[in-house]
């Protein structure tokens, strides 16, 4: 790890230690079994308990009507979970209700909503982080998508999410099938999906990979008929970023039944609130309700 890699992984740390310390962060608490399907082991997150984030989700809906207007957790974040400004227009903070050890969100200074297009410039303050951190960066574009903010942020996850996967399970899948065509479809999934493949990325930097990134970010929504008006997508999709390939995933749907699905559940990990909905995975497995949620 070099010294700038370090030097960010000992604030990201520094700054979650001390958040856990005056309970500002406030990790939800989960238990976790790999499922496997077509040789993908998918990583299974039940979670232990529901009240603290249903707490504070009746907080924001107080607040947001003594406000009378759209409440907004990123204006102004809070100041405890900062860890660095990216650039001009961005800024990194930790994820104060994380399930993933050490989530990040790297949020715009200013508003922007989450469902316009995305620029040069969030790609190139992802590229930032990514390349500093092993992890996966992701993005759910629109509320359908499992977006929970509507002020404009992408997400990471540091390596690895669990002991036994070393990256996402989906990563050796997706790698299997790199060809010369740098945009295809993979015919693994029982879902809409396009991926387009990085070239070696370490000589590149962040500006460079953010050229590449967004002119691959069209040409996937191209490929999937995914259509911009106003700025906007018209179908809301998942953005999957890793330092080997990026995928998106159109959307038809929010839930299978009361199971909801973000990026990570493409990613392959799924997270239910309870027994009977963990049940429900087994019986339908994670593939199908994949496959539910998005577009075939």
């Amino acid at each position: 790890m070099s010294e700038n890699n370090l030097n960010l992984w000992r604030k990201i740390t520094s700054v979650t230690e001390e958040a856990l310390a005056t309970k500002v962060l406030h990790p939800m608490a989960t238990k976790y079994q790999i499922v496997e399907e077509n040789d993908i082991k998918f990583i299974v997150r039940i979670l232990d308990n529901l009240n603290k984030k249903d707490k504070a989700k009746k907080k924001q809906k107080e607040k947001q009507k003594e406000s009378k207007s759209n409440f907004n957790p990123f204006l102004p974040y809070e100041k405890d979970l900062f860890i660095a400004d990216i650039e001009e227009n961005h800024v990194l903070i930790l994820n104060k209700y994380n399930v993933v050890n050490h989530h990040l969100l790297i949020i715009t200074r200013e508003f922007e909503s989450q469902e316009n297009i995305l620029t040069l410039e969030d790609f190139t303050a992802l590229w930032i982080v990514l390349k500093q951190i092993n992890g996966l960066g992701f993005y759910n574009g629109g509320k359908i998508a499992g977006a929970s903010q509507p002020h404009k942020h992408l997400q990471l996850v540091p390596y690895p999410l669990v002991d036994e996967i070393d990256t996402i399970p989906i990563d050796d899948l997706v790698l299997s099938n790199k060809k010369e065509d740098k945009i295809i479809n993979l015919k693994s999934f029982p879902y809409l999906q396009a991926v387009a493949f990085f070239e070696d990325i370490t000589d590149k930097s962040p500006e460079e990979l953010g050229k590449i990134t967004l002119d691959y970010y069209y040409q996937l929504l191209g490929k999937l008929n995914i259509n911009i008006k106003d700025n906007k997508p018209l179908i809301h999709y998942n953005l999957l970023i890793t330092k080997s390939w990026m995928m998106i995933i159109p959307r038809s749907k929010e839930k299978m039944d009361s199971i909801s699905i973000n990026s990570l559940g493409f990613a392959g990990a799924l997270l239910v609130k309870n027994k009977e909905e963990l049940e429900l995975l087994l019986k339908h497995k994670p593939l199908e309700i994949l496959a539910k949620v998005g577009l075939n």
